[in-house]
């Protein structure tokens, strides 16, 4: 796979890149990193990137000419003006290329839309900065606008940093282990024929869940020796060799976490019999 970076803070990438699991894809050949600065793209001898909202308003705004030569130059002629121009009835972007757009504006970044991304033969991420980009950015050109969360950064290079490296991990060859990416937060989607539901007798009947319906939970807590830190010891069952009580005090665990921290991802889903059971052990 391929990543193309764009940015007017190329320099900001050498230490994400350099790094663990980036930098041994990279070593490999699992993937290829090109940072590219906008300000090549410029035609004028300040090399100007931005400018003043049209309306009025405070700060200033990523203008659309160098980000769409930017793209066209990486791409081909036509590969950014053919999203401009698809009123005309041209083309899009290649199928295995993503133009992503880093925005505060844009839509949640997720675990699904990592494992989406990772099917990508290539992908090109535009570091957004100051007040915004030209909104033709996001409709004409980016195959995607996405938010890494509900907050706002100086500038899109840490997000895009993120995406790669999210992307990056789910690729074949990637990971040491290739169930590590299996077996942690936001892993997989579960899904299940019960739909449970909390009744008022406090019993959880069950109903036909809706096809496609699924879950994700967040990772179990984990343990490493010492067996005792400071008085505190390892739950005894991880001790216990029996594999199997060991797997459903783990799935007890995810739930547990997943109920405290982030009770959204539970509710309304499809839970399997087990989880049901297990969660309203919880309850």
């Amino acid at each position: 796979m391929r990543f193309d970076l764009i940015t007017i803070f190329p320099d900001f990438f050498e230490g994400p890149l350099g790094h663990g699991i980036i930098r041994r894809a990279r070593e490999s050949g699992l993937i290829e990193t090109h940072v590219h600065d906008l300000r090549e793209w410029t035609h004028d001898r300040h090399r100007t990137v931005d400018d003043r909202p049209f309306g009025g308003g405070e700060g200033m705004v990523l203008k659309p000419e160098p980000l769409f030569e930017a793209v066209e130059a990486l791409l081909g002629a036509d590969a950014g003006r053919a999203h401009f121009d698809s009123a005309q009835g041209r083309q899009g972007p290649a199928p295995t290329t993503a133009i992503v757009l880093l925005s505060a504006s844009g839509k949640l970044f997720r675990q699904d839309t990592a494992r989406r991304l990772a099917a990508f033969d290539r992908i090109v991420l535009l570091c957004g900065r100051y007040e915004g980009v030209d909104e033709r950015v996001a409709e004409h050109l980016s195959t995607d606008e996405l938010s890494i969360g509900d907050f706002v950064l100086s500038g899109g290079e840490l997000p895009a940093a993120l995406v790669l490296d999210a992307v990056t991990r789910l690729l074949p060859g990637a990971l040491g282990n290739e169930d590590s990416s299996m077996n942690e937060s936001f892993s997989a989607e579960v899904s299940s024929p019960p739909l449970q539901q909390q009744g008022s007798s406090g019993q959880i009947p069950t109903t036909p869940a809706p096809e496609g319906a699924g879950y994700t939970l967040l990772d179990c807590p984990h343990y490493t020796r010492p067996a005792e830190f400071r008085g505190r010891a390892v739950p005894e069952i991880l001790l216990s060799g029996n594999h199997e009580e060991i797997r459903l005090w783990r799935r007890k665990m995810a739930l547990a976490k997943t109920l405290r921290n982030r009770p959204e991802l539970l509710a309304g889903a499809a839970l399997s019999e087990e989880d049901a059971g297990l969660l309203a052990d919880l309850r």
